[in-house]
């Protein structure tokens, strides 16, 4: 943890004295980010509605009792060249042609730090960082009060699937094929018949305290008690242990796709991405591999999963890098 924040920690009671709740946001990315703020409906209005933080700079915010909204981070920010001058985005975009975003929301992909706070400081606060509209940059919340943090503090960009990919954004697999099954939507809006997919299972494996898909709940929201303050970091630094244990695990969880995808492609069809309307979008892949999903710099597991290599090859080099992933999983959980 970073000197300022566990500074923050230990002063939160200093820092928000009567019916508020102080958010303080820090940018520990190399480039300057452009955090947003959108209050849900029927909840009191957080003024600035966004600003400017530059690298390595903080700021402090107060929101009022029983506030509810989100926050994210916009980046690549500036006055176009083109469309009278208008102030956009390249990810995270809210569409209001200026720094401040007036009431509207997030252009995914787009990282969510999502709060609902108690009523009163005996009430309880609720607290997420959602993947749900994809991903742009990592983000970590930590409570005061020695409640838990949430987030996703991990470059998801460099392990997104190619199909998802939007420049070094990741996008949602409902946004990029609209099917009700990614969606959650239709015949797929409840927990009991949205399951979570392979695209969110990778989403969760990289990001295990954030949401994945829209009825994570159970290992995605925290609470804390009233009267807590926040502090909302982007471009955390995460240990390389962790880095290298989300790789493991992420290169394994493809691995099982891929092969159950390559024995499945000849009976089933697979969605197309959508176009994305983000600026950034003209860098993403526009289709989804036949046999299923993959990372774009892994070769071998493009073949895997288009059915180049045969049935036994397939099942040896599944089970084969499968005895490597868990061996090599368990050799690290006994590391200090």
């Amino acid at each position: 943890m970073v000197p300022f924040v566990s500074k923050f920690l230990m002063n939160a009671g200093v820092l928000c004295a009567g019916d508020s709740t102080t958010f303080t946001f820090v940018n520990k990315c190399g480039e300057t980010v452009w955090p947003g703020i959108l209050s849900n409906a029927g909840s009191s209005q957080m003024q600035p509605t966004g600003f400017e933080l530059a690298a390595g700079a903080s700021r402090s915010l107060q929101a009022p009792t029983g506030w509810s909204g989100r926050f994210w981070a916009r980046t690549g920010c500036s006055v176009s060249s083109t469309g009278g001058g208008a102030w956009t985005c390249a990810t995270g975009d809210c569409g209001s042609g200026q720094v401040e975003c007036k009431g509207s929301g997030a252009a995914p992909p787009a990282t969510l730090a999502e709060f609902t706070l108690g009523s009163s400081s005996a009430g309880r606060d609720f607290y997420d960082v959602s993947l749900v509209d994809g991903y742009n940059l990592p983000v970590l919340v930590e409570a005061s009060r020695g409640c838990a943090a949430a987030g996703c503090v991990v470059d998801m960009g460099q392990r997104c699937p190619a199909e998802l990919r939007v420049g070094e954004a990741c996008r949602s697999a409902c946004d990029a094929f609209r099917n009700p099954e990614y969606c959650c939507s239709g015949a797929y809006a409840s927990p009991a018949t949205c399951r979570p997919t392979a695209y969110s299972q990778v989403f969760k494996v990289a990001c295990p305290k954030s949401y994945s898909y829209a009825f994570d709940d159970p290992t995605s929201t925290f609470t804390c008690s009233g009267g807590a303050d926040y502090a909302i970091t982007f471009c955390p630094e995460s240990a390389p242990r962790d880095i290298l244990m989300t790789k493991l695990l992420s290169f394994f969880l493809l691995m099982e796709y891929s092969l159950k995808s390559a024995s499945d492609s000849s009976s089933t069809s697979t969605p197309k991405p959508t176009s994305s309307s983000t600026p950034s979008s003209t860098s993403a892949s526009t289709s989804e591999p036949a046999g299923g999903m993959m990372l774009a710099d892994d070769a071998w597991l493009a073949s895997l999963a288009t059915g180049d290599a045969t049935p036994t090859g397939r099942k040896v080099l599944f089970l084969s890098f499968s005895s490597i992933a868990a061996t090599t999983a368990y050799i690290l959980l006994l590391l200090p």
